[in-house]
């Protein structure tokens, strides 16, 4: 299994600030231009630096841009959809129901909308891992006919005609023109800066404040159930697991292949219903849980790994005799969980309209 993200950091995000102006200076950033782009980190406790695509280096200009088109409805196909339509900053990103139906069609969604924080750090997104990067990544909401139902043209037709965008296309990207490529960078810039690094977890890893016993015996719990595939720091391990959700699957075809986990990516039968690990972060904000949003509680979560995982030929092994707890240790375990919703994340003014 890879190895954890050692993800602990220091401090919050200054971002407001960082929108209105306050960048590093050149000087810091390895040679890259005034414009350059990075969140306050530490990079002590980091194994890599805050990564990003060398075509697409941040700028303020460029997540001012992203963050407007972010809650544009005008990028819909009827003007009334927008990506915060299903990923809300008050649920640190996610829409709080199982499966959406705010898509320009009406129709429900086959999964779950994820989180949007700390996606910076993620190799593979979407559920399965079929996009592996922010770039690629927003055409698929964008464009898919049950979500934003877009066409690319007429979008860019839309900007084009409006002078405030020309403005801040070219203040972005020092170009006139407005290309899908240029859209997709802007939007990527800004998910890239939502970062959730305050949590009570966070301030008891700095020091900042202490936990109550069973807070701590929550953690030792944590640990010694959940951390294989929630490792500690982002709180996901990156990969792809069966969680032993269904015990068969339908054959693949065309209508069914979202039901066949990372799968529909790999044709490889161990990830037969294997689905990306999500971050534990946050989770008391974003229920309901897993790829299909079928369980509405956590309490429905434990009920699961303690007597209701379907045993097949692809079930991750850790799971194989379950996870089994006492009604003590769940409210332990419950309460550690707590401390894992970052309160200063989901009221930061400059991640929201």
């Amino acid at each position: 299994m890879k190895k954890a993200i050692t993800y602990r950091l220091l401090l919050p995000l200054c971002l407001k600030i960082l929108l209105v102006g306050c960048l590093p200076d050149a000087a810091d950033n390895q040679g890259k231009s005034p414009d350059y782009f990075s969140p306050v980190v530490s990079p002590s406790l980091l194994q890599e630096d805050f990564p990003q695509p060398a075509r697409n280096p941040m700028s303020k200009q460029g997540v001012l841009l992203g963050k407007t088109l972010f809650y544009d409805h005008g990028l819909s196909a009827n003007g009334k959809v927008n990506c915060a339509s299903c990923h809300l900053p008050q649920l640190a990103f996610s829409d709080g129901v199982s499966l959406s139906d705010q898509g320009v069609s009406g129709k429900m969604l086959h999964r779950h909308s994820p989180a949007l924080f700390n996606m910076t750090w993620h190799k593979g997104l979407f559920w399965d891992g079929g996009s592996t990067n922010l770039e690629s990544l927003v055409f698929g909401p964008l464009t898919h006919p049950d979500e934003m139902g877009a066409d690319l043209n007429e979008v860019i037709h839309y900007l084009r005609g409006n002078q405030d965008y020309s403005e801040l296309f070219k203040a972005a990207f020092k170009t006139d023109t407005i290309t899908s490529a240029f859209i997709s960078r802007a939007l990527a810039q800004f998910v890239r800066t939502l970062i959730s690094q305050d949590s009570r977890y966070d301030q008891w890893q700095r020091k900042e404040t202490d936990f109550n016993p069973q807070e701590i015996s929550g953690y030792q719990l944590y640990q010694k159930h959940c951390n294989s595939c929630h490792q500690e720091g982002l709180f996901t391990d990156l990969q792809y697991h069966n969680n032993g959700l269904d015990a068969t699957y339908p054959d693949p075809d065309e209508l069914e292949e979202l039901l066949l986990g990372r799968y529909r990516i790999s044709f490889d039968d161990q990830d037969l219903g294997a689905y990306k690990t999500p971050s534990l972060r946050n989770i008391y904000l974003t229920a309901p849980y897993m790829h299909d949003g079928r369980f509405e509680t956590l309490e429905e979560v434990l009920d699961h790994y303690e007597n209701g995982i379907q045993r097949n030929g692809s079930l991750a092994p850790e799971l194989e005799n379950g996870i089994n707890l006492t009604n003590q240790q769940r409210e332990d375990l419950l309460a550690f969980l707590a401390t894992l919703t970052d309160h200063t994340f989901i009221n930061n003014k400059a991640y929201q309209k």
